[in-house]
Formats: structure tokens, sequence, C-alpha cells
């Protein structure tokens, strides 16, 4: 072995010098260089392009830079770096994530359209400069665009989803979340052109009423997943026009939508048969007679958020232990009429030795120990929520773990109210706070 170099011998220090008759250049050809690159990360195709120039041409090669997330250095990123990256990757960038980059703008993501018009995913989410300007970029000189992240970019308007349905008719997924300027004409205008949208994010778009959804319902055959979370103005009039239009519907999220009855469910019910998400929590108008419906005709079920649904009771987890034998998760926070006796039907159906995952019970008064006895057998129960769950003691969750050891168990034990004080000091004993 040769001179030892900061504790690398001379032989593997010289592999990684300057010199580009480095063994390693030498062993292994360009051509199958330039694939082990393609499987790094931006950060370690930097390194790697310091270590010779031969490395640097290899490393930097744009067929390396198809997809680029810079969540991670967010803070540092400016306007030039995605300039610079533009023009370095060119037409071999298909997917970016500027996720949180705050200090990037209209100006750059010209450069970025102009330079990259192969793009197909890009993630512009909180980047708070963004305006109409760039989705008139976008629209102009990237026709292949698929999916578009812009939640959160609230200076957003109208006019953005009127360029993007010009000239991004591929459009399948697109989040404006919280891009609150957003009004029906602007949906009118997207789902008019983009006939593929296969993923809609509308979440706090609160000016959108039923009309938006009615165009949406009419124009997108092929959605498969829909929020509207906290759209306060929609009622069940727009989504039944969903429900008629969109059959194949997989995920749905109308948490906040306060307007909406049981006849949203009888139509998710006949008409969404492979629904496999349901987010409907606020919703208190929601009844059992709803949710039985729902159950006996969307057999696919993973994950329902029922949170505040409070007029539900254990008639709709019995149909829901009968009917959905793939439930994973399931909240049923501040649903206060749930009993033990639900929880044993949820138990012992065929969701739960092997599927059921999660269950939130937090603020169900009536839930007891016993409950805990019913889901001892769920073999797959990786968390429990009971927060506030007054009649649910230490010693029922500790029996509870002796059958799932690894299960996480989230529950508050309000302190003790301690009896008057009758002379003297006594010891205070607090329970507070305790996640077990």
């Amino acid at each position: 072995m040769g001179k030892e170099v900061n504790g690398v011998s001379r032989s593997r220090f010289e592999m990684f010098s300057n010199s580009d008759e480095a063994v390693i250049n030498k062993k292994l050809p360009k051509e199958l260089l330039l694939r082990i690159f393609s499987f790094l990360d931006v950060v370690t195709l930097c390194r790697c392009a310091q270590v010779s120039r031969s490395w640097n041409v290899l490393a930097l090669d744009g067929s390396n830079w198809q997809r680029i997330d810079l969540f991670d250095f967010q803070r540092d990123i400016e306007g030039r770096v995605v300039e610079n990256i533009s023009k370095r990757c060119g037409g071999f960038l298909r997917k970016l994530s500027l996720r949180g980059c705050l200090g990037v703008g209209d100006s750059a993501l010209r450069t970025f359209s102009q330079n990259c018009r192969n793009i197909e995913l890009l993630s512009l989410n909180g980047c708070t400069k963004i305006t109409d300007s760039t989705c008139n970029s976008l629209s102009k000189f990237c026709p292949k665009l698929k999916h578009l992240d812009l939640a959160s970019c609230t200076s957003i308007t109208n006019l953005s989803l009127k360029a993007l349905s010009e000239g991004c008719p591929l459009l399948e997924q697109l989040n404006i979340s919280w891009c609150d300027q957003v009004t029906k004409d602007g949906i009118q205008a997207l789902v008019r052109c983009c006939p593929g949208l296969k993923g809609l994010f509308l979440k706090g778009c609160t000016q959108l009423e039923d009309e938006a959804l009615k165009h949406i319902g009419a124009h997108c055959p092929e959605l498969v997943t829909l929020n509207l979370q906290t759209c306060s103005q929609i009622t069940d009039e727009g989504l039944i026009t969903i429900c008629r239009g969109c059959h194949h519907l997989q995920s749905l999220c109308v948490s906040g939508c306060a307007n909406i009855t049981d006849a949203i469910l009888h139509a998710l019910g006949l008409n969404c048969p492979r629904l496999r998400i349901l987010e409907v929590a606020r919703c208190s108008q929601l009844t059992d007679v709803g949710f039985t419906t729902l159950a006996r005709n969307c057999h696919e079920l993973e994950k329902m958020d029922l949170e505040e649904c409070v007029q539900i009771t254990d008639g709709t987890l019995i149909q829901l232990s009968i009917h959905c034998p793939h439930l994973q998760v399931l909240s049923l926070s501040h649903c206060e009429l749930i009993t033990d006796d639900g929880i044993r039907h949820l138990g012992s159906g065929p969701c739960a030795h092997d599927r059921l995952e999660v269950i939130e019970l937090d603020n169900c008064p009536l839930i007891t120990d016993a409950s805990l006895e019913h889901l001892k057998t769920c073999h797959s129960l990786d968390r429990i929520e009971l927060y506030d769950c007054q009649q649910i003691t230490r010693a029922g969750i500790k029996r509870l773990r002796t059958h799932l050891p690894n299960i996480k168990v989230h529950a508050y034990f309000a302190p003790v109210t301690p009896p008057p004080s009758v002379g003297g000091s006594r010891q205070r004993f607090c329970r507070c706070c305790i996640l077990l």
C-alpha cells in the first residue's frame, strides 16, 4: 500500500484526484459512469462534479437531472439558481419540486419554461411570489405538463386557469388549494379544455359554489381525487352532479362543508362504487341512514374521517363492520353517541384482524375499557386515539398492550381534583398530559 494521505492510502486517493487518468475512469466506460450517476440525488451529483474534470462533465450532464427536488434547500434557492438549473437540464428535465422556495418568482420561471419544455411534473407549492404570469409562461412553452401544484400561491386567479386550459391540455392533476381568488369561471375554463383531469385539489377555495362543481361533473369523467375541504358554500346540489358524472371517483374530501346532508352519501353509494377515501369531518347533518347506503354499496372503503359527525351512532359502525372489509383508518373523534357495542361489532368484523391500522376515539364519552377489550384481536392496529375518553383507564390500556405491544396509544388523563383541604400540608399528585 502507498503512503497514507489523511488516513486514505495514496492509491485510493489518486482514484479520486483531479487526474482524468484515475483508475476508475480507465476501468469503467463513460456510458456506465453516466448510468451510475443517474441514480444519485442532487447533493451527491454536485459532490461528484468536484472530483475531476471528466466527472464534472458527466455529473452535470442533463440526462442525470431529469428529477429534481429542492425542498431541502428551499431557504437558499433564488431565481438565478432555477435559471441555471433550467439551462443545464434543458429538455431532459421531467420533474421539478420547488416546494417552499419563497425566493423564486415569475421571471425565473419564465426562463425555466423556455428551457425545460418537456417538464411533466412541477411543484410550486408555497412559492408565494408566483402570479398569473408564471402560468402564462407554462401555457406558452410547456405543453406536456401533467401535474402542477400551486397550493398557497395566493396571487393566482382565474386568468391562470384559463391560460393553463389553452396551453396544457394534457393536465391530469392540479392543486390550487388556498388560491382563494379562483371562482367558477376559472374552473369552467379549465375543465372544458383538460378532459383528462384525474386529481383536483381545491381546499380553501372559499369562493367556489355549486356552479363550479356542475362544470367539473360535466367535463371530468376520469376524475379520481377531489378535495373541497372548507369550501363552505357548496351544497348537495353541486356534489350530486359530481357523483353522477365522475363514476371513477376514489377519494373525496368535503370536510368542513357543513351544508351537505345524507343525499350526498346516497349519491356516492349509487354512483361511485370504487370510493376508497371519504373525509366528511364536521359535516354534522350526516346520519346513520346515509352511511348505511354508503357502506352497502362502497365495499372498497379504506379510510373514513367522520370527526364531529355528531348524529351517527353504533348503527354506522355495524354497517361498516359488515360491508367494508378493507377499512384501515377510521376517525370517530367527537362522535359522542358511539358506545362500546359499536366498537364490539367493528372489532369482530372482517376488517379488524388484518386491515384496521388506526382508530380515533378521542372525545367519545361513552367509550370504556370494554372497547379496548374488543380491539385486542386487531393485530394490524398501529395507533389509537383516546384523548378525553373519561371512562378509559390506565389499567385498560395496559391490558390492551399485552395483546398489542407495539401499539401507539395517545391518551390524556386530567389532573385529579384535590379534596378540600383539612389543614396541614398534603402531597399533590399530577397526572397531566401522559403519552402512553
